[in-house]
C-alpha cells in the first residue's frame, strides 16, 4: 500500500512538471469561410490547415523561434504571433475577416494586441486625411503619429519583447514610405492648385485614327489615365476603368488613356514593336474612351509637365481646360464617383 502512495505521488509530481509543449496548437472557426483552409507563412515555413466543411479547424505546427506568422484566409491577410506551447483560439467571419478575427486561450493576448496595432496604425494613417495637409502639416502629423504608436508600443509590459520590438523596429519604415507617399500627392496639389490652367498635350496619335489634342475635348471634363502596356497596376486599374466608361456613358466627361510605351520596355526596343503591343492590347481588352499613345513616352511634355514619375497616374480636367484634381483617384476608388457626383457630371 505503501508503494503504491509513493507511485501515485511520484506521479502526480511527474504530471505537475510536465515538460512544455514543443509546438503551437491552433484551432477554431471560420464562418461564411472564402476558401478551403488557412495558410500560415513566413520567411521560411508554409502550412496549410484544411477547414472542415463547417469552417472549424485543428492543428499544430512547431516553430524554431517565436515568430510573426502571416494568417491568410482567402484574399485576407493578418498577422499572428507564434511561440512554441501556446495553445490559440481563433474565430472569425471569412466575409469580414480582419475586424471579426478574435483571439482566445494561450498566447492570445500577444495576438490581440497585434490586431489592435494594426487598427490604431489604419486608423491614425488615414489617407483622406493626410493627403490634405499642407506639406509642414504633414510632417507635424507624422511626427505626432510616431508618439502615438510608441506609446501604445509600450503600454502592455506583459506582450512579447518578439512583437513589440518587431513593431517598433517597422516603425520608422512605415512612416517614412507613408510620408513620402503623401508628399509627393501634396507637392503636386500644391503644384496644381484647383482651377489653375492644365498641361496640354497636342496631336497625339488615336488608335481610331487621326490624331487628337486635349483643346478638342473642350466643354467637357477629362479624365485622363496615364498608363502603359507593360504596367501591372495599370492593367489591373481597366475592368473598373471601362466600368465607369458604361455608367458615365451619357455624362458630359471624356475618358482619356494616355500610353507612354516606349522602345527601351517594348521587348524589341523597337517604337514600332511598343506602339504595335499598344494596338494589340486595346484589342483584346476591347478597351474604350479615347485611346493616345504619347508623341515622346516619358519625355512628352503633357507628362513631365505634370511631373509624372510613376503610373498609373490619374488626372481630371474641367470643361475649361483647368485642374480639378492633378492626381485624382483611380478607377476602382470609391473616391473618384463621390468627386463625380460632386461636381454633377
Amino acid at each position: 500500500m505503501k508503494k503504491i502512495f509513493i507511485f501515485l505521488s511520484a506521479l502526480a509530481i511527474v504530471s505537475c512538471n510536465e515538460a512544455p509543449k514543443d509546438y503551437v496548437t491552433l484551432s477554431g472557426k471560420i464562418t461564411n469561410k472564402t476558401s478551403d483552409s488557412i495558410l500560415l507563412r513566413n520567411r521560411t515555413t508554409m502550412k496549410a490547415i484544411v477547414l472542415a466543411s463547417d469552417g472549424t479547424f485543428s492543428d499544430t505546427i512547431k516553430v524554431d523561434q517565436p515568430e510573426v506568422f502571416g494568417f491568410f484566409n482567402g484574399g485576407s491577410a493578418l498577422p499572428i504571433f507564434l511561440k512554441n506551447g501556446f495553445d490559440i483560439k481563433v474565430n472569425a467571419d471569412g466575409k469580414d475577416f480582419e475586424e471579426s478575427l478574435e483571439f482566445s486561450g494561450s498566447g492570445a493576448e500577444h495576438n490581440n494586441f497585434l490586431k489592435d496595432q494594426m487598427q490604431l496604425e489604419k486608423k491614425l494613417l488615414d489617407q483622406d486625411k493626410l493627403s490634405n495637409l499642407s506639406s509642414e502639416g504633414l510632417k507635424a502629423e507624422m511626427d505626432q503619429i510616431r508618439k502615438e504608436l510608441l506609446a501604445f508600443y509600450d503600454h502592455d509590459k506583459s506582450i512579447d519583447s518578439t512583437v513589440v520590438n518587431m513593431a517598433k523596429s517597422n516603425l520608422n519604415p512605415m512612416l517614412n514610405m507613408f510620408q513620402n507617399y503623401f508628399a509627393e500627392s501634396i507637392a503636386i496639389r500644391e503644384q496644381f492648385p484647383v482651377g489653375s490652367p492644365s498641361p496640354t498635350f497636342e496631336n497625339y496619335e488615336n488608335f481610331k485614327g487621326g490624331t487628337t489634342s486635349l483643346k478638342d475635348l473642350a466643354g467637357k471634363f477629362v479624365y485622363v489615365d496615364v498608363w502603359a502596356t507593360w504596367c501591372g497596376p495599370c492593367i489591373a486599374e481597366i475592368p473598373a476603368l471601362k466600368k465607369l466608361e458604361a455608367d458615365y456613358a451619357d455624362k458630359n466627361i471624356e475618358f482619356v488613356s494616355i500610353s507612354i510605351d516606349d522602345a527601351m520596355r517594348s521587348g524589341g526596343g523597337d517604337l514600332a514593336v511598343a506602339k504595335n503591343k499598344w494596338k494589340t492590347m486595346i484589342e483584346e481588352k476591347n478597351l474604350g474612351g479615347i485611346q493616345l499613345f504619347s508623341d515622346k513616352n516619358w519625355q512628352s511634355d503633357f507628362i513631365q509637365n505634370y511631373n509624372i514619375k510613376g503610373i498609373p497616374r490619374f488626372i481630371l480636367i474641367d470643361p475649361n481646360g483647368n485642374v480639378v484634381n492633378a492626381n485624382a483617384p483611380r478607377p476602382s476608388s470609391d473616391k473618384l464617383t463621390e468627386l463625380f457626383d460632386s461636381l454633377k457630371i
